[in-house]
């Protein structure tokens, strides 16, 4: 039986006792939010737990009223390996920062982080503004301090590895540096990386063709994301891009993390 299902069979001290821990403990000082009732500046409650009896997945969530979307979300679902769980996402937003529409069309349709469709006039908006793909708002950098609560989650469950897909490139080259390895596209994230240096195939394709391409974008992450999100890869002419972005399938070992690096000293 895995972890998370038998946690959704405990009482529910138990299990808000547990997931807790997933909570970055900076995020109560940053926003004011007590730690034991969860309660904001105005006493409402800023966190919820889901977590029903006999589910497989769990969701944990920082919101505040009047905001659309959470500061901090994150789920985690069981695998068929019980000594492994899944990071199905995990979401840190600035509430101050200012937000741009990505995540609906112009129509007000789900994207679905942009692969079902775009919002190019909010896209271009969010580049401009520093953003990655598939933000909405800025994040706070607070990825490693994650990786550190759901390490000791795992830790006190004895859990051995953590799974993940990554859904931009960025995402992938932002979890190598945080000690996770691939399961699959170790070769993809090899090719492009290549295919991004000074007279190879998708570094010529950064022509300023449309605004994700600009020249200087093949030099950082955040300019490939865009590059890649924006259809990049299937100008390639390369047998194993030829189909476009794949997210990676990544892992981490909780005990004994091992990186997997496809863009060293990476530039943001």
């Amino acid at each position: 039986m895995g972890w998370i299902l038998r946690i959704s069979l405990m009482s529910r001290a138990e299990k808000e006792g547990l997931y807790r821990i997933l909570i970055p403990p900076s995020l109560y000082h940053r926003f004011v939010i007590d730690p034991l009732t969860y309660g904001d500046r105005q006493g409402e409650k800023a966190v919820r737990f889901f977590c029903p009896e006999k589910d497989r997945t769990a969701l944990v969530e920082m919101k505040f009223s009047g905001m659309e979307e959470p500061v901090f979300s994150i789920q985690v679902s069981d695998t068929i390996d019980a000594t492994q769980i899944e990071l199905d996402f995990v979401i840190v937003n600035d509430p101050d920062s200012p937000k741009f529409n990505t995540n609906v069309d112009e129509q007000g349709r789900d994207t679905l982080f942009g692969w079902a469709a775009r919002n190019i006039p909010e896209e271009i908006k969010a580049m401009e503004a520093g953003y990655f793909p598939g933000q909405v708002r800025r994040g706070l950098k607070m990825t490693r301090e994650v990786i550190r609560g759901l390490d000791f989650f795992c830790s006190i469950l004895g859990v051995k590895s953590i799974r993940l897909d990554a859904l931009f490139y960025h995402n992938a080259i932002t979890y190598e540096r945080c000690g996770f390895s691939y399961f699959e596209g170790y070769a993809q994230m090899k090719r492009i990386h290549a295919l991004f240096q000074p007279g190879k195939a998708l570094y010529e394709k950064m022509d300023g063709s449309t605004p994700f391409r600009r020249p200087e974008f093949a030099r950082t992450v955040r300019g490939r994301s865009w590059a890649i999100h924006d259809g990049l890869l299937l100008e390639a002419d390369d047998d194993l891009l030829e189909e476009g972005w794949a997210s990676p399938v990544m892992y981490r070992m909780v005990e004994n993390p091992r990186a997997m690096i496809t863009f060293p000293d990476p530039v943001y």
